[in-house]
Protein backbone atom coordinates (compact mmCIF):
# COMPACT_ATOMS: atom_id res chain seq x y z
CA UNK A 1 0.00 0.00 0.00
CA UNK A 2 1.27 3.37 -0.97
CA UNK A 3 1.98 5.82 1.78
CA UNK A 4 2.56 9.88 2.17
CA UNK A 5 6.34 11.03 1.43
CA UNK A 6 6.25 12.39 5.03
CA UNK A 7 6.09 10.03 8.69
CA UNK A 8 3.14 9.89 10.35
CA UNK A 9 1.76 13.16 11.86
CA UNK A 10 0.50 14.28 15.25
CA UNK A 11 -1.22 16.40 17.26
CA UNK A 12 -1.11 19.99 15.05
CA UNK A 13 0.63 18.58 12.41
CA UNK A 14 -2.16 16.58 11.39
CA UNK A 15 -3.53 19.50 9.67
CA UNK A 16 -0.42 20.29 7.74
CA UNK A 17 -0.16 19.73 4.07
CA UNK A 18 1.73 16.89 3.66
CA UNK A 19 3.79 15.38 0.09
CA UNK A 20 1.87 12.21 -1.37
CA UNK A 21 3.57 9.89 -4.04
CA UNK A 22 2.05 6.66 -5.64
CA UNK A 23 3.94 3.95 -5.40
CA UNK A 24 2.36 -0.20 -5.37
CA UNK A 25 4.99 -2.80 -5.08
CA UNK A 26 5.75 -5.11 -8.10
CA UNK A 27 4.43 -7.92 -5.78
CA UNK A 28 1.09 -6.49 -5.64
CA UNK A 29 0.65 -6.27 -9.18
CA UNK A 30 1.77 -9.36 -9.84
CA UNK A 31 -0.89 -10.41 -7.27
CA UNK A 32 -3.42 -8.67 -9.25
CA UNK A 33 -2.62 -10.48 -12.21
CA UNK A 34 -2.44 -13.98 -10.78
CA UNK A 35 -6.31 -13.23 -9.49
CA UNK A 36 -7.43 -12.73 -12.68
CA UNK A 37 -5.98 -15.09 -14.14
CA UNK A 38 -7.42 -17.68 -11.58
CA UNK A 39 -11.00 -16.27 -12.49
CA UNK A 40 -13.91 -19.04 -12.27
CA UNK A 41 -15.96 -18.21 -15.33
CA UNK A 42 -19.60 -18.96 -14.88
CA UNK A 43 -21.87 -19.81 -17.63
CA UNK A 44 -22.59 -16.97 -20.27
CA UNK A 45 -25.85 -15.01 -20.43
CA UNK A 46 -29.29 -16.65 -21.63
CA UNK A 47 -29.86 -13.39 -23.56
CA UNK A 48 -28.81 -11.93 -26.51
CA UNK A 49 -28.18 -7.91 -24.99
CA UNK A 50 -27.13 -6.85 -21.85
CA UNK A 51 -30.55 -7.36 -19.92
CA UNK A 52 -29.29 -10.43 -17.65
CA UNK A 53 -26.14 -7.67 -16.58
CA UNK A 54 -22.34 -7.34 -17.85
CA UNK A 55 -21.90 -9.90 -20.51
CA UNK A 56 -19.64 -12.49 -20.78
CA UNK A 57 -17.80 -11.46 -23.88
CA UNK A 58 -17.25 -8.43 -22.59
CA UNK A 59 -15.34 -9.40 -19.26
CA UNK A 60 -13.73 -11.79 -20.24
CA UNK A 61 -12.04 -9.63 -23.03
CA UNK A 62 -11.62 -7.10 -20.00
CA UNK A 63 -10.25 -9.77 -18.26
CA UNK A 64 -7.73 -11.17 -20.91
CA UNK A 65 -6.33 -7.47 -21.51
CA UNK A 66 -6.00 -6.67 -17.75
CA UNK A 67 -3.80 -9.87 -16.98
CA UNK A 68 -1.74 -9.57 -20.20
CA UNK A 69 -1.34 -6.29 -21.65
CA UNK A 70 -2.34 -3.35 -19.00
CA UNK A 71 0.67 -1.36 -17.65
CA UNK A 72 -0.49 -0.38 -14.45
CA UNK A 73 2.44 2.05 -13.84
CA UNK A 74 2.02 4.19 -16.71
CA UNK A 75 -0.88 5.65 -14.64
CA UNK A 76 1.12 5.46 -11.46
CA UNK A 77 3.29 7.73 -13.41
CA UNK A 78 0.54 10.07 -14.65
CA UNK A 79 -0.77 10.48 -11.16
CA UNK A 80 2.91 11.34 -9.47
CA UNK A 81 3.59 13.92 -12.12
CA UNK A 82 1.29 15.90 -10.81
CA UNK A 83 1.18 17.66 -7.25
CA UNK A 84 -0.49 15.40 -4.74
CA UNK A 85 -1.05 15.86 -1.30
CA UNK A 86 -2.97 14.31 2.25
CA UNK A 87 -3.74 16.69 5.22
CA UNK A 88 -6.04 15.39 7.78
CA UNK A 89 -9.49 16.66 8.34
CA UNK A 90 -11.92 15.70 10.86
CA UNK A 91 -9.50 12.75 11.81
CA UNK A 92 -9.41 11.25 8.34
CA UNK A 93 -6.50 11.62 5.99
CA UNK A 94 -7.95 13.16 2.62
CA UNK A 95 -5.70 12.81 -0.42
CA UNK A 96 -5.79 15.45 -3.27
CA UNK A 97 -4.42 16.78 -6.46
CA UNK A 98 -3.56 20.62 -6.26
CA UNK A 99 -2.31 22.22 -9.96
CA UNK A 100 -1.65 25.75 -9.56
CA UNK A 101 -2.58 27.44 -12.76
CA UNK A 102 0.57 29.69 -14.36
CA UNK A 103 -2.28 32.18 -15.11
CA UNK A 104 -2.40 35.00 -12.98
CA UNK A 105 -5.87 35.87 -10.80
CA UNK A 106 -6.56 32.24 -11.53
CA UNK A 107 -10.32 31.31 -9.75
CA UNK A 108 -9.80 27.89 -7.19
CA UNK A 109 -11.99 25.33 -8.06
CA UNK A 110 -12.80 21.96 -6.31
CA UNK A 111 -14.01 19.01 -8.44
CA UNK A 112 -15.45 15.83 -7.00
CA UNK A 113 -15.67 12.29 -8.58
CA UNK A 114 -18.37 9.57 -8.21
CA UNK A 115 -18.87 6.36 -8.08
CA UNK A 116 -17.48 3.68 -9.27
CA UNK A 117 -14.87 6.37 -9.59
CA UNK A 118 -11.81 8.22 -8.19
CA UNK A 119 -9.41 11.00 -9.01
CA UNK A 120 -9.10 9.12 -12.80
CA UNK A 121 -11.86 10.44 -14.15
CA UNK A 122 -10.55 14.27 -13.69
CA UNK A 123 -7.05 14.12 -14.60
CA UNK A 124 -7.98 14.72 -18.57
CA UNK A 125 -9.61 18.19 -17.47
CA UNK A 126 -6.76 19.41 -15.29
CA UNK A 127 -4.69 20.82 -18.00
CA UNK A 128 -7.43 22.25 -20.62
CA UNK A 129 -8.54 24.04 -17.05
CA UNK A 130 -5.22 25.09 -15.70
CA UNK A 131 -3.69 26.17 -19.17
CA UNK A 132 -6.42 26.92 -20.87
CA UNK A 133 -4.01 28.93 -23.59
CA UNK A 134 -2.89 25.76 -25.02
CA UNK A 135 -6.70 24.63 -25.36
CA UNK A 136 -8.49 27.36 -27.37
CA UNK A 137 -9.22 29.45 -24.80
CA UNK A 138 -7.70 32.80 -22.62
CA UNK A 139 -5.82 33.14 -19.77
CA UNK A 140 -8.75 35.02 -17.99
CA UNK A 141 -10.22 31.86 -17.99
CA UNK A 142 -7.94 29.56 -15.99
CA UNK A 143 -8.73 27.81 -12.76
CA UNK A 144 -6.20 26.78 -9.99
CA UNK A 145 -7.58 22.76 -9.85
CA UNK A 146 -8.09 20.79 -6.19
CA UNK A 147 -9.18 17.42 -6.84
CA UNK A 148 -10.07 15.02 -3.81
CA UNK A 149 -10.62 11.63 -3.17
CA UNK A 150 -13.81 10.98 -1.38
CA UNK A 151 -13.09 9.31 2.36
CA UNK A 152 -13.11 5.44 1.45
CA UNK A 153 -11.95 6.05 -2.20
CA UNK A 154 -8.68 5.56 -3.90
CA UNK A 155 -5.82 7.44 -1.63
CA UNK A 156 -7.70 8.93 1.28
CA UNK A 157 -8.55 7.19 4.72
CA UNK A 158 -11.27 4.93 5.38
CA UNK A 159 -14.10 5.93 7.89
CA UNK A 160 -13.73 3.70 10.85
CA UNK A 161 -16.92 5.18 12.09
CA UNK A 162 -20.24 6.88 10.31
CA UNK A 163 -21.10 10.04 9.64
CA UNK A 164 -19.05 10.63 7.17
CA UNK A 165 -22.33 11.31 4.76
CA UNK A 166 -22.24 13.83 1.76
CA UNK A 167 -22.99 16.87 3.93
CA UNK A 168 -19.91 15.97 5.87
CA UNK A 169 -17.65 15.90 2.98
CA UNK A 170 -18.96 19.08 1.48
CA UNK A 171 -18.10 20.65 4.51
CA UNK A 172 -14.57 18.99 4.71
CA UNK A 173 -14.06 20.47 1.38
CA UNK A 174 -14.48 24.16 2.56
CA UNK A 175 -11.97 23.04 5.05
CA UNK A 176 -10.02 21.91 2.85
CA UNK A 177 -10.19 25.14 0.01
CA UNK A 178 -9.35 27.92 3.35
CA UNK A 179 -6.48 25.72 4.19
CA UNK A 180 -4.95 26.19 1.19
CA UNK A 181 -5.53 29.79 1.59
CA UNK A 182 -8.61 29.94 -0.86
CA UNK A 183 -11.36 32.63 0.64
CA UNK A 184 -13.34 32.64 -2.48
CA UNK A 185 -13.29 29.20 -4.37
CA UNK A 186 -16.04 27.53 -6.86
CA UNK A 187 -16.71 23.73 -7.07
CA UNK A 188 -17.96 21.08 -9.55
CA UNK A 189 -19.35 17.65 -9.46
CA UNK A 190 -21.22 14.85 -11.40
CA UNK A 191 -22.64 11.65 -10.15
CA UNK A 192 -21.92 12.03 -6.46
CA UNK A 193 -19.76 14.54 -7.03
CA UNK A 194 -23.01 16.17 -8.43
CA UNK A 195 -24.67 15.66 -4.91
CA UNK A 196 -21.89 16.90 -2.65
CA UNK A 197 -21.13 20.17 -4.80
CA UNK A 198 -25.24 20.63 -4.45
CA UNK A 199 -24.68 20.50 -0.75
CA UNK A 200 -22.01 22.60 -0.53
CA UNK A 201 -24.30 25.05 -2.54
CA UNK A 202 -27.08 24.55 0.05
CA UNK A 203 -24.65 25.06 3.06
CA UNK A 204 -23.12 28.20 1.01
CA UNK A 205 -19.75 28.47 3.08
CA UNK A 206 -18.70 31.95 3.07
CA UNK A 207 -16.38 31.82 -0.02
CA UNK A 208 -17.94 29.26 -2.69
CA UNK A 209 -19.18 31.91 -5.06
CA UNK A 210 -21.02 29.30 -7.48
CA UNK A 211 -20.95 25.74 -8.73
CA UNK A 212 -21.19 23.87 -11.93
CA UNK A 213 -23.10 20.52 -12.52
CA UNK A 214 -23.33 17.58 -14.66
CA UNK A 215 -25.87 16.03 -13.24
CA UNK A 216 -27.94 18.80 -11.50
CA UNK A 217 -30.54 17.96 -8.97
CA UNK A 218 -33.99 19.22 -10.13
CA UNK A 219 -36.61 17.06 -9.92
CA UNK A 220 -39.62 18.65 -7.85
CA UNK A 221 -40.05 15.80 -4.72
CA UNK A 222 -44.00 15.05 -6.42
CA UNK A 223 -42.40 13.78 -9.49
CA UNK A 224 -39.23 12.22 -8.10
CA UNK A 225 -41.63 10.42 -5.84
CA UNK A 226 -43.79 9.42 -8.64
CA UNK A 227 -40.94 7.98 -11.11
CA UNK A 228 -39.45 5.75 -8.11
CA UNK A 229 -43.33 4.24 -7.78
CA UNK A 230 -43.09 3.77 -11.19
CA UNK A 231 -46.24 5.43 -11.71
CA UNK A 232 -46.89 6.68 -15.34
CA UNK A 233 -45.85 9.77 -16.14
CA UNK A 234 -48.10 12.81 -14.66
CA UNK A 235 -50.45 14.66 -17.02
CA UNK A 236 -49.74 18.54 -17.76
CA UNK A 237 -45.54 17.72 -18.68
CA UNK A 238 -43.82 19.13 -21.31
CA UNK A 239 -41.74 16.92 -23.72
CA UNK A 240 -38.85 17.86 -21.94
CA UNK A 241 -40.06 17.09 -18.56
CA UNK A 242 -41.77 13.90 -19.90
CA UNK A 243 -38.77 12.69 -21.77
CA UNK A 244 -36.64 13.61 -18.09
CA UNK A 245 -39.16 11.75 -16.14
CA UNK A 246 -39.57 8.12 -18.18
CA UNK A 247 -35.42 8.09 -18.42
CA UNK A 248 -35.38 8.66 -14.49
CA UNK A 249 -37.73 6.33 -14.10
CA UNK A 250 -35.56 3.75 -15.86
CA UNK A 251 -33.20 4.40 -13.54
CA UNK A 252 -35.15 3.67 -10.84
CA UNK A 253 -36.22 0.49 -12.38
CA UNK A 254 -33.45 -1.18 -14.20
CA UNK A 255 -30.60 1.11 -13.84
CA UNK A 256 -29.35 1.26 -10.18
CA UNK A 257 -29.42 -2.03 -8.48
CA UNK A 258 -25.90 -1.60 -6.95
CA UNK A 259 -26.91 1.65 -5.00
CA UNK A 260 -30.10 -0.12 -3.65
CA UNK A 261 -27.46 -3.31 -2.70
CA UNK A 262 -24.55 -0.36 -1.61
CA UNK A 263 -27.38 1.20 0.46
CA UNK A 264 -29.25 -1.01 2.11
CA UNK A 265 -26.67 -4.05 2.72
CA UNK A 266 -22.42 -3.07 1.61
CA UNK A 267 -20.88 -4.83 4.17
CA UNK A 268 -21.97 -8.05 1.90
CA UNK A 269 -19.88 -7.51 -0.74
CA UNK A 270 -16.62 -9.33 0.19
CA UNK A 271 -16.72 -11.03 -3.57
CA UNK A 272 -15.87 -7.59 -4.91
CA UNK A 273 -12.96 -7.21 -2.31
CA UNK A 274 -11.86 -10.55 -3.18
CA UNK A 275 -11.83 -11.22 -7.22
CA UNK A 276 -10.77 -8.57 -9.54
CA UNK A 277 -13.05 -9.62 -11.91
CA UNK A 278 -15.70 -9.26 -9.60
CA UNK A 279 -15.03 -5.82 -8.85
CA UNK A 280 -14.39 -4.42 -12.66
CA UNK A 281 -17.67 -6.28 -13.81
CA UNK A 282 -19.76 -4.41 -10.50
CA UNK A 283 -18.10 -1.10 -12.21
CA UNK A 284 -18.64 -1.53 -15.27
CA UNK A 285 -22.53 -1.90 -14.46
CA UNK A 286 -23.53 1.82 -13.78
CA UNK A 287 -26.53 2.56 -16.02
CA UNK A 288 -27.26 1.25 -18.92
CA UNK A 289 -26.09 4.04 -21.81
CA UNK A 290 -22.32 4.15 -19.52
CA UNK A 291 -22.31 0.51 -20.10
CA UNK A 292 -23.02 0.53 -23.65
CA UNK A 293 -20.03 2.30 -24.18
CA UNK A 294 -17.67 0.79 -22.32
CA UNK A 295 -18.69 -2.28 -23.50
CA UNK A 296 -17.88 -1.05 -27.00
CA UNK A 297 -14.49 0.04 -25.95
CA UNK A 298 -14.04 -3.62 -25.42
CA UNK A 299 -14.84 -4.71 -28.89
CA UNK A 300 -12.19 -2.24 -30.38
CA UNK A 301 -14.63 0.51 -31.00
CA UNK A 302 -13.26 3.02 -28.62
CA UNK A 303 -15.41 6.47 -28.36
CA UNK A 304 -14.20 8.83 -25.76
CA UNK A 305 -12.66 6.29 -23.45
CA UNK A 306 -10.08 3.78 -23.58
CA UNK A 307 -9.82 0.27 -22.57
CA UNK A 308 -6.52 1.72 -20.37
CA UNK A 309 -8.66 4.33 -18.59
CA UNK A 310 -11.25 2.08 -17.57
CA UNK A 311 -8.98 -0.36 -15.83
CA UNK A 312 -7.33 2.68 -14.60
CA UNK A 313 -10.04 3.26 -12.66
CA UNK A 314 -10.51 -0.24 -11.55
CA UNK A 315 -7.45 -0.97 -10.77
CA UNK A 316 -6.71 2.02 -7.94
CA UNK A 317 -9.74 0.63 -6.65
CA UNK A 318 -8.06 -2.51 -6.42
CA UNK A 319 -4.92 -1.82 -5.16
CA UNK A 320 -6.61 0.67 -2.38
CA UNK A 321 -8.78 -2.13 -1.42
CA UNK A 322 -11.20 0.54 -1.13
CA UNK A 323 -14.59 -1.49 -3.01
CA UNK A 324 -16.42 -1.57 0.32
CA UNK A 325 -15.25 1.65 2.14
CA UNK A 326 -16.38 3.11 -0.90
CA UNK A 327 -19.83 1.37 -1.17
CA UNK A 328 -21.01 2.59 2.60
CA UNK A 329 -21.12 6.07 1.16
CA UNK A 330 -24.47 4.93 -0.52
CA UNK A 331 -25.49 3.40 3.11
CA UNK A 332 -24.94 6.75 4.37
CA UNK A 333 -27.24 8.21 2.11
CA UNK A 334 -29.78 5.88 1.12
CA UNK A 335 -33.53 6.80 0.79
CA UNK A 336 -32.23 10.78 0.97
CA UNK A 337 -32.54 11.44 -2.97
CA UNK A 338 -30.23 12.12 -5.38
CA UNK A 339 -31.59 13.92 -8.32
CA UNK A 340 -34.32 15.51 -6.48
CA UNK A 341 -33.98 19.36 -5.88
CA UNK A 342 -32.36 20.03 -2.40
CA UNK A 343 -32.99 23.92 -1.98
CA UNK A 344 -29.22 25.37 -3.71
CA UNK A 345 -29.50 29.24 -2.99
CA UNK A 346 -26.19 30.29 -4.67
CA UNK A 347 -25.08 31.10 -8.00
CA UNK A 348 -25.54 27.72 -10.25
CA UNK A 349 -23.89 26.58 -13.83
CA UNK A 350 -25.83 23.64 -15.88
CA UNK A 351 -24.18 21.42 -18.09
CA UNK A 352 -26.82 19.13 -19.87
CA UNK A 353 -24.86 15.74 -21.78
CA UNK A 354 -27.47 13.93 -23.76
CA UNK A 355 -26.48 10.31 -22.23
CA UNK A 356 -26.51 11.56 -18.88
CA UNK A 357 -28.95 9.71 -16.88
CA UNK A 358 -31.75 12.02 -17.53
CA UNK A 359 -31.52 15.44 -19.82
CA UNK A 360 -32.62 17.93 -17.16
CA UNK A 361 -35.11 20.36 -18.97
CA UNK A 362 -34.93 23.95 -18.11
CA UNK A 363 -38.14 24.36 -16.40
CA UNK A 364 -36.81 22.03 -13.60
CA UNK A 365 -33.99 23.36 -13.47
CA UNK A 366 -34.74 26.92 -13.06
CA UNK A 367 -36.96 26.14 -10.49
CA UNK A 368 -34.28 24.05 -8.76
CA UNK A 369 -31.18 26.96 -8.63
CA UNK A 370 -33.35 30.33 -9.23
CA UNK A 371 -29.72 32.07 -9.15
CA UNK A 372 -29.13 29.72 -12.61
CA UNK A 373 -26.15 31.13 -13.98
CA UNK A 374 -25.86 29.21 -17.26
CA UNK A 375 -27.93 26.17 -18.62
CA UNK A 376 -26.29 24.77 -22.09
CA UNK A 377 -27.82 21.48 -23.44
CA UNK A 378 -24.48 19.34 -25.68
CA UNK A 379 -24.29 17.31 -28.25
CA UNK A 380 -22.52 14.58 -27.31
CA UNK A 381 -21.77 13.32 -24.14
CA UNK A 382 -22.63 11.31 -21.03
CA UNK A 383 -22.62 10.43 -17.36
CA UNK A 384 -19.23 10.70 -16.85
CA UNK A 385 -18.35 13.82 -19.10
CA UNK A 386 -15.19 14.94 -17.89
CA UNK A 387 -13.84 11.39 -17.98
CA UNK A 388 -15.38 11.01 -21.31
CA UNK A 389 -15.40 14.35 -23.37
CA UNK A 390 -12.73 16.01 -21.42
CA UNK A 391 -12.02 18.94 -24.37
CA UNK A 392 -16.34 19.89 -24.25
CA UNK A 393 -16.59 19.53 -20.21
CA UNK A 394 -13.71 21.83 -19.64
CA UNK A 395 -14.99 24.62 -22.13
CA UNK A 396 -18.15 24.11 -20.34
CA UNK A 397 -16.86 24.69 -17.03
CA UNK A 398 -15.18 27.91 -18.44
CA UNK A 399 -18.08 29.23 -19.74
CA UNK A 400 -20.52 28.58 -16.99
CA UNK A 401 -18.66 30.10 -14.25
CA UNK A 402 -17.08 33.08 -16.51
CA UNK A 403 -19.84 35.51 -15.42
CA UNK A 404 -18.51 34.76 -11.84
CA UNK A 405 -14.97 36.25 -12.33
CA UNK A 406 -16.11 39.33 -12.58
CA UNK A 407 -18.15 39.06 -8.60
Amino acid sequence: MTTPEAAQQSGADKAAIRPFRVNFLDAELAELRRRISATRWPERETVPDQSQGVQLATIQALARYWATEYDWRKVEAKLNSLPNFITEIDGLDIHFIHVRSKHDNALPLIVTHGWPGSIVEQLKIVDPLTNPTAHGAGASDAFDVVIPSMPGYGFSGKPTKTGWDPAHIARAWDVLMKRLGYNRYLAQGGDWGAVITDLMGVQAPSGLIGIHTNMPGIFPAEIDAAAFSGAPAPSGLSADEKLAYERLQFVYQKGIAYGFQMGLRPQTLYGIADSPVGLAAYFLDHDARSYELISRVFQGQAEGLTRDDILDNITITWLTNTALSGARLYWEYFGKGYFNAKGVSIPVAVSVFPDELYPAPRSWTERAYPRLIHYNQLAKGGHFAAWEQPEIFSAEVRAGLRSLRKA
